[in-house]
């Protein structure tokens, strides 16, 4: 393991641990000084896997579990009692849906704790802080491949049913979709792990405000319903939610009515803008994050 900064200097002189770094220069540097670590955040992202089915009989079967109860639930309840199954395989339509909320959620609200999830190592031993909210994301990663399992077997048993599969030119939709979801929720996350330190509400205030962006982002319905019910101009507000492309990238790549829904040709550059957005807010929430880790220990 690279030693600590503090033992990077000459001898007989005193380093500061955590020294302030410019604001506007400092991300390369904190980038290089995590790529050092890399070991260490291997380590972190497989305890944070194994631990949450650690003593468990069904161990990592629970992770396949729970979505399908999701899909189970939503089909029955919004497409049975609420009559909206008229929507073309209505079962593939909302677990596009709901693996990629699953998976946002997971990043945003994992990482939200993970500093004071891990204050006992915060207070003892040094090494990058930002260790912690990228282990956290790198088991959201591990954790999103049981959903990929599922939502690909739906794409088997729906091109069967169909005879319409996924195009591979459109491929890069889904890998865009991927990227902005990680990039984003690490961006939130990692801004709002470094004030959940000095203030404990934040990690409350993002499990109560998951709800209603839940149901503000098309995941159970189609977008469409949307812009029927809203007037032009708070429709494109609705539209600045990231993730709405996001699950449409989905949907147009994996369930068979996709290319005919959503957004068609501006799918490319919504994405995109939503991906170039997300590493500008990655860069300044990493450099928040850096002035604010300072007084981490003491405030554990």
């Amino acid at each position: 393991m690279p030693a600590p900064i503090a033992e990077q200097v000459a001898p007989g002189r005193l380093a500061r641990v955590n020294a302030p770094q410019p604001f506007l220069l400092g991300f390369g540097r904190s980038a290089r000084e995590v790529w050092r670590y890399r070991e260490l955040l291997g380590n972190l992202v497989r305890k944070q896997v194994t631990v949450k089915h650690k003593n468990s009989f069904l161990g990592f079967l629970w992770s396949l579990q729970i979505p399908l109860v999701q899909l189970a639930v939503y089909w029955l309840v919004v497409g049975y009692f609420l009559r909206a199954g008229a929507i073309p395989y209505f079962g593939l339509f909302i677990f596009c849906g709901l693996a990629v909320w699953a998976f946002f959620a997971d990043i945003l609200q994992s990482t939200t704790k993970s500093i004071v999830s891990n204050s006992a190592l915060v207070k003892k031993v040094y090494f990058p802080r930002e260790l912690f909210p990228l282990s956290t994301t790198g088991a959201a990663i591990v954790n999103f491949a049981y959903y990929l399992v599922i939502l690909l077997g739906g794409v088997v048993l729906a091109g069967i049913l169909s005879g319409v599969w996924p195009d591979p030119a459109r491929v890069a939709l889904p890998v865009l979709g991927l990227l902005t979801v990680i990039v984003f929720g690490l961006a939130l996350g990692m801004f709002l792990a470094a004030v959940n330190v000095y203030l404990r509400d934040v990690q409350h205030f993002v499990t109560v405000i998951m709800m209603p962006w839940f149901w503000l982002t098309p995941i159970i319905y189609d977008i469409s319903m949307v812009e029927r019910a809203l007037p032009s101009w708070l429709y494109q507000v609705y539209l600045l939610n990231p993730m709405v492309p996001v699950i449409y990238a989905f949907r147009s790549f994996f369930w068979p009515q996709g290319v005919d829904y959503g957004f068609g040709d501006g799918l490319y550059p919504r994405l995109l803008l939503a991906l170039g957005a997300s590493l500008v807010l990655l860069w300044l929430s990493q450099r928040i994050f850096a002035r604010l880790q300072g007084n981490f220990a003491q405030e554990l």
